[in-house]
C-alpha cells in the first residue's frame, strides 16, 4: 500500500528515486533482504509514477474532447 508520503511525491521525485533504486539493484552487492526491500520500494515508486501519468493522460483526453466538442459546435453554427 502506498503511504501518504509517497502520495505527496511529485512525478519527478518518484521517478528520480526509482532510477536510484534500479541503479542500486543493478549494481548488486546488496543482501537478499536489502534487495527485496529495494524491489518493494521500486514497486511503490512505479505505482506513484503510474498514477501521475494516468492523471496526466486523463487531463489530456478531457482537454482534447473539449476541443473537439468546441470544433463540432463551431461547425454546426457555420452551416
Amino acid at each position: 500500500m502506498t503511504s501518504r508520503v509517497d502520495e505527496a511525491l511529485s512525478y519527478e521525485q518518484a521517478r528520480d528515486e526509482l532510477i536510484e533504486v534500479v541503479r542500486r539493484l543493478e549494481a548488486g552487492g546488496t543482501s537478499l533482504e536489502e534487495s527485496l526491500a529495494l524491489w518493494e520500494r521500486g514497486e511503490e515508486l512505479a505505482k506513484v509514477c503510474r498514477r501521475w501519468l494516468e492523471g496526466a493522460r486523463a487531463r489530456l483526453d478531457a482537454a482534447l474532447a473539449e476541443e473537439e466538442e468546441g470544433e463540432a459546435e463551431a461547425e454546426k453554427g457555420g452551416e
